[in-house]
Order: C-alpha cells, then structure tokens, then sequence
C-alpha cells in the first residue's frame, strides 16, 4: 500500500486550498465528531481521528484558558499533519 500524502503535502502540491483548511478547523471546533469529512475532491479526513492523533491539539482544546486562535492554530496544524483517506 502506497503511503498517502499529508494534507499539508496536499496543500504544497496545491490540492487542498488554504480555506478548506479552514472549514475543517472551523467544523472541529463545531463538532468533534466528523468521521468522513471532505477535505477536497478524493479526499475525506476523519477530524476527530486527527485531533486525537495529536496530544499538543487534544491538550489545547481540553484547556479552559486556551484562547481561540490558540484552538484553531492547534487544530490546524493537527489537521495539516493528518493523512487523508483517497476515495
């Protein structure tokens, strides 16, 4: 199996844009609980997985004197290092 590029890889090769990075933050900090959320044409991430897989953005959003662009720069930079499923 072939390893799957990262979204930031996906956002060098300009695959991904800058604001659907942006709705992805946007739609963690809504709802956790996105599964399948998609990231561009072929690409879906499951948002709560790539918050989970990063102990600095769970520990950011877990803190109650986190401002929120602290919240948003976590979670941006948990979903940029996140690998998308192609589908």
């Amino acid at each position: 199996m072939a390893n799957t590029p990262t979204v930031a890889e996906l956002f060098e090769a300009n695959a991904v844009t800058d604001d659907e990075v942006n709705a992805a933050v946007d739609a963690v900090l809504a709802d956790l609980a996105i599964v399948a959320y998609p990231l561009t044409d072929g690409y879906a991430l499951d948002l709560n997985a790539a918050v989970q897989a990063s102990t600095f953005a769970t520990l950011v959003l877990k803190d109650v004197h986190a401002t929120q662009p602290q919240k948003q720069h976590a979670v941006r930079t948990a979903i940029l290092l996140a690998h998308p499923e192609k589908g």
